[in-house]
């Protein structure tokens, strides 16, 4: 339970952060800007890792937690709990914002601003990328050492830093889930769920090939 609990409040802070930054910046007329929408999801995942990483691993992502299942470093009956926990974060935190900004039109829902097939390939890309470092970058379904944290903040920014104007970089399918919906943006939900939970497992045989057996 206090695993599940530590997933909860990581995605939810990861979903009221990242994309609060984006309605805020909405709201005020562009004053935190892209680079800073993108240093705060950066920030907000290095701090739940470093908080919760002990906890649960602090994947908030249900494509983490299938990544590491798929490697066979997370137990296959304990991804639903881990995935219904981090959707009740992510749409909590979507709710409440709903609530503080109900004129906000999107949430910080991620959408395509190009072609469908153009975001769907850069999500399967990014997502991919984030789970082959964060697999190199963790013992069993737990990130190691001191700068796991800053190395997975990092990538997490910088992806968001150069491919969030184009596919909204959410490598995340509760944070791009929980915002939509309650928004009501349903057009194209489907590719950020499919992109991402494919990335993450296109990663795992890679990183196998460089690093040998998962540990």
């Amino acid at each position: 339970m206090k695993r599940l609990i530590a997933e909860f409040l990581g995605t939810f802070a990861l979903v009221f952060a990242g994309t609060g930054a984006i309605v805020v910046d909405h709201a005020s007329g562009g004053v935190i800007g892209h680079a800073g929408i993108a240093i705060v999801f950066g920030l907000i995942v290095l701090a739940m890792i470093y908080t919760f990483g002990d906890v649960s691993g602090a994947h908030l992502n249900p494509a983490v937690t299938l990544g590491f299942s798929v490697a066979g470093r997370f137990p296959s009956g304990d991804v639903l709990s881990y995935v219904s926990a981090q959707l009740g974060g992510a749409f909590a935190a979507s709710g409440l914002l709903k609530l503080l900004f109900p004129l906000d039109g999107t949430l910080g829902a991620t959408l395509p601003s190009g072609s469908v097939s153009q975001s769907f390939i850069l999500e399967i890309v990014l997502t991919a990328i984030l789970m082959f470092v964060i697999l190199s970058v963790s013992s069993g379904a737990q990130e190691k050492g001191i700068t796991a944290g800053i190395a997975i903040g990092a990538v997490v920014a910088l992806e968001a830093m150069f491919a969030g104007p184009i596919c909204g970089a959410s490598m995340n399918p509760a944070r791009s889930l929980a915002p939509a919906i309650v928004s009501g943006n349903f057009q194209h939900i489907w590719l950020y769920p499919v992109a991402t939970l494919l990335g993450a497992c296109i990663a795992v045989p890679l990183c196998m090939a460089v690093r040998g057996k998962s540990n």
